[in-house]
């Protein structure tokens, strides 16, 4: 039978979503922020933070979708830091952001090694969502439409945002808050309860899309098991230029590239496993180096917003 069954077709396409879904929730709550002019480099640190809750609690109960909500709110307290200090009073948010990093690895890990590292700490696979008709599709139908209902929910909430920023007026204040906060606060909006709103949300994102990888993607939790995706994040973000649909394109990308290389090896190509590892973040630098000219970040970003300063 040749390798290139049905089944390992199956796998591919499986792997890949497993591997785009947590980059595209992160890139998507990064979205947000850096569209109202916070530009959070600790996403490594809230990722971190939202994976280790989501294990935590979906460990203990065996409830995904509750990992998943916990994963999520884990989220939103990791990024507290950066709504305090530079949304309400206006630090720096590059140092910010690296504290977060910093606080968020060394948090995690501590924590699990202490409570976790002696003990078996799979946690199983997330129930399917079987669609029906659609999931007896050969081949994609099984890698497709037999996702955990989180897979969809994800997948909603990444278009949900796109609709909103695109075409409501929270999306048109989020914009301006990163554009140009003076005309937003001009026409009687307020810079701070925006970027604040955007901070909150990002980080429940981010948190979600940490969770979705410790839960779904590697189903366990290890130190540092985000190896570097935060960052790519940020660069996914300021590639899309602000349009989700470009987050989910790059996202699957990035997931083809970490599913190839294993594939590779499976159809007897003698791939050494240092450039497997490497060929995900090849493919992001090119990218950069191809289409970085053309992306265009908020004139705001990184910048503390001082109501009546010029």
């Amino acid at each position: 039978m040749s390798v290139l069954s049905a089944a390992f077709v199956t796998v591919f396409i499986a792997t890949v979503i497993a591997q785009a879904m947590p980059l595209l929730l992160a890139s998507v709550g990064e979205t947000i922020g850096e569209q109202a002019g916070v530009l959070n480099l600790g996403i490594e640190g809230v990722m971190l933070i939202g994976a280790f809750s989501g294990f935590v609690v979906t460990l203990a109960t065996g409830n995904f979708w509750l990992g998943m909500l916990a994963g999520a709110v884990g989220g939103v307290i990791a990024n507290l830091a950066m709504l305090v200090l530079n949304v309400w009073l206006g630090l720096n948010q590059i140092v910010i952001g690296l504290a977060i990093t910093l606080i968020g690895e060394g948090l995690t890990s501590v924590l699990y090694l202490q409570n976790y590292s002696k003990s078996s700490t799979s946690l199983g696979t997330a129930p399917e969502l079987h669609i029906p008709f659609l999931a007896d599709i050969p081949v994609v139908g099984p890698a497709i439409f037999q996702q955990s209902g989180i897979f969809w929910v994800s997948l909603l909430l990444a278009i949900a945002v796109g609709f909103f920023l695109a075409k409501t007026n929270w999306g048109l204040s989020i914009r301006s808050a990163g554009q140009k906060p003076s005309s937003l606060d001009a026409a009687g909006g307020s810079v701070v309860k925006i970027r604040s709103q955007a901070v909150i949300l990002g980080g429940a994102f981010v948190g979600f899309g940490g969770a979705y990888l410790a839960e779904l993607t590697t189903a366990t939790f290890t130190p540092f098991i985000t190896n570097g995706l935060g960052f790519i994040a940020i660069v996914i973000t300021m590639l899309s230029r602000g349009r989700i649909v470009f987050v989910v394109i790059t996202s699957f990308v990035y997931g083809l590239a970490v599913a190839i290389g294993p594939a590779l090896q499976v159809l007897g190509f003698a791939v050494p496993a240092d450039v497997i590892k490497m060929l995900p973040f090849i493919v992001v630098i090119l990218t950069l180096i191809i289409f970085a000219r053309s992306s265009v970040v908020p004139p705001a970003l990184g910048a503390p917003y001082t109501r009546g300063a010029r």
